[in-house]
């Protein structure tokens, strides 16, 4: 068996911001939530499995010059989605990486949108085809790689 990824567990600041953006803005479905140990926490999912975990557990916002956690990319079935994904965050204020769709590289059909969660944490929504012909943010290298 090919190992793959379960879920995604992120430390939050405000459980109740950040459950508010995963369910209310990117259609997580909520799958449980509790406290442990002062430790708030939510199991959110895509209707068929777990995706996402929530702790409020962090004293600041997200920082991407320590290790850890680059992005997180979230696939849809086509660039219609992802346009539709983009006009909702924007219509809440979130903070874009680069504005649009962009695809992925040079000649790449797959491409999304880039942004960030309430804590700073980097985000991606792509489809893997529909993006051709979409500005590439950086010639020589990967998008995702530099935001």
């Amino acid at each position: 068996m090919t190992m793959r990824t379960g879920h995604i567990g992120l430390n939050v600041t405000d459980l109740d911001r950040s459950l508010a953006f995963y369910r209310d803005v990117l259609d997580f479905v909520l799958v449980g939530e509790g406290k442990e140990e002062g430790r708030r926490y939510a199991f959110l999912g895509d209707g068929e499995s777990l995706v996402l975990t929530l702790w409020e557990q962090a004293g600041d916002a997200y920082d991407p010059g320590r290790s850890g956690l680059h992005h997180l990319a979230f696939e849809v079935d086509s660039i219609e989605r992802v346009t539709a994904y983009e006009q909702a965050l924007r219509r809440r204020g979130v903070d874009f990486a680069h504005d649009g769709v962009v695809a992925h590289r040079e000649g790449a059909a797959s491409g999304g949108i880039f942004f960030h969660d309430p804590d700073g944490i980097r985000l991606e929504i792509f489809a893997p085809s529909g993006a051709e012909g979409a500005r590439v943010p950086h010639e020589s290298a990967p998008t995702c790689g530099f935001f």
